[in-house]
């Protein structure tokens, strides 16, 4: 074959593959985010006195970071572990910056942009995502999980209802849906959200799965057609619908809301410190560019006022509050914002220790379980705060896999396994929802 022929052949085999390569859809992370995240690492510091604490403080307030735990330089203290993304422009005066101050470090990722393409997996295609059966071992778009909502919706009437509590900031609805056995009166009520921070996408993950299991189990599972007869759930599988759908096309590391602020070019509050409980206290910052921004006044997010609102109205019935984050592998509940010991502490506690050691019965893993404030960091104007001084008396924060390795790019092999555990827990404070709880004598001594 002369050269002029093989080019012609090259050329002819590059097009059938460019044809064939075109039809098998690609992961979200491989070509998305114009490869923004080459070259940046993320670091774990280890911090033993305030010295280094100090040290640490200084160097980062010298050059830009993403806090990924925990997240803002005001919450690093003595004993702790940091995880920073740092960009690739930096990486180099940090590693030269903490091995001067002989500050313990390790490179947890040392391509982000890599390990994003890993997250979602070369197998993964767009075209399994859209297939008839929807696959819950993937990671969804926004517009996937609300067609998906649709579809439960359509499917199983006598279980599902569809609900909208209004419109994010940027006009998107904010669906729910409420699952249970149709009665009167109304029943007892538990609450889940996922997705309050856009880049936490296992939690989206989860709960698309809880109600794939509460709804597929149904009369064959004793436990969840208990579950489902006697409570209703409302299931909110995307709270930060903006941000959630920015992190997808945009910014996949971005944690707030989409809201502008008005003297700042900074975009989005922190949904989980706007909350109308010690707002904008401890733990929360009052700058519109930070991570942990409260917003300028308590409920000032769309998102924040249209679930406030809807627990407010339902706060009669609703006896568990749950909200899904990432990353730590704990299971919260109050206080967050300061440490004290919350009046029906013996129910809750037994109620924590009770999911933990159900997850740990699926595959070993080890959650930490306790007061907000105290298990990982005070922080003021937070969704379980809330929902606990307005007479919700289970009210918890699971942060699911992993403690670092991976971050909040947990890899769709790991959905699976993380959903199958988390399902366990959340029965258990469901189930206990369905007993009284007589060991203190206090407002909430039962339910």
């Amino acid at each position: 074959m002369d050269l002029e022929h093989k080019r012609a052949f090259g050329a002819s085999v590059l097009l059938t593959c460019v044809i064939i390569c075109g039809n098998v859809p690609h992961p979200v992370g491989a070509y998305q985010y114009n490869n923004r995240y080459a070259g940046d690492q993320v670091f774990r510091i280890t911090l033993t006195n305030d010295t280094e604490v100090q040290a640490l403080k200084k160097i980062l307030g010298l050059i830009k970071v993403d806090f990924w735990q925990p997240n803002s330089a005001s919450l690093i203290h003595r004993n702790a572990t940091v995880d920073v993304h740092v960009k690739r422009n930096d990486t180099q005066h940090l590693h030269a910056r903490l091995k001067l101050e002989r500050i313990k470090y390790r490179t947890l990722i040392s391509d982000l942009q890599k390990e994003i393409e890993k997250q979602t997996g070369y197998h993964s295609s767009r075209k399994r995502r859209s297939e008839s059966q929807y696959d819950y071992e993937v990671y969804h778009s926004l517009e996937e999980i609300q067609n998906w909502m649709f579809e439960m919706n359509r499917s199983r009437p006598e279980l599902v209802t569809m609900l909208s509590l209004g419109t994010s900031y940027e006009g998107r609805p904010l669906y729910v849906l409420q699952l249970g056995k149709r009665s009167r009166p109304p029943k007892k009520s538990m609450w889940i959200d996922c997705g309050v921070h856009a880049r936490e996408w296992i939690g989206p993950a989860f709960c698309q799965w809880f109600v794939k299991e509460a709804l597929s189990s149904y009369k064959y599972d004793t436990v969840m057609t208990r579950l489902l007869n006697h409570l209703d759930f409302f299931i909110m599988p995307v709270f930060n619908v903006d941000g959630y759908r920015f992190s997808w096309n945009t910014d996949r590391f971005w944690r707030k809301t989409r809201s502008k602020n008005h003297k700042f070019h900074c975009r989005g509050v922190d949904a989980n410190r706007n909350w109308k409980v010690k707002w904008c206290d401890e733990g929360a910052s009052s700058h519109p560019c930070d991570d942990t921004y409260c917003g300028p006044f308590p409920e000032s997010e769309p998102e924040v006022k249209a679930v406030a609102k809807f627990l407010r109205k339902h706060k009669k019935h609703m006896k568990a509050y749950i909200s899904i984050h990432a990353y730590a592998q704990m299971l919260l509940y109050p206080y967050s914002y300061k440490y004290a010991t919350i009046p029906n502490f013996n129910c809750v506690e037994s109620a924590a220790q009770n999911a933990v050691t159900a997850l740990y019965s699926a595959y070993g893993v080890r959650y930490r379980y306790g007061p907000a404030a105290t298990t990982l960091y005070v922080s003021s104007g937070s969704s379980i705060d809330w929902a606990y001084r307005n007479g919700i008396p289970y009210a918890f924060a699971f942060e699911l896999r992993d403690t670092g390795h991976f971050g909040f790019l947990l890899p769709e092999s790991l959905i699976k396994p993380t959903c199958i555990e988390t399902l366990k827990a959340v029965k258990a404070i469901a189930s206990g929802l369905l007993k009284k709880c007589n060991t203190d004598k206090d407002r909430f001594s039962y339910i």
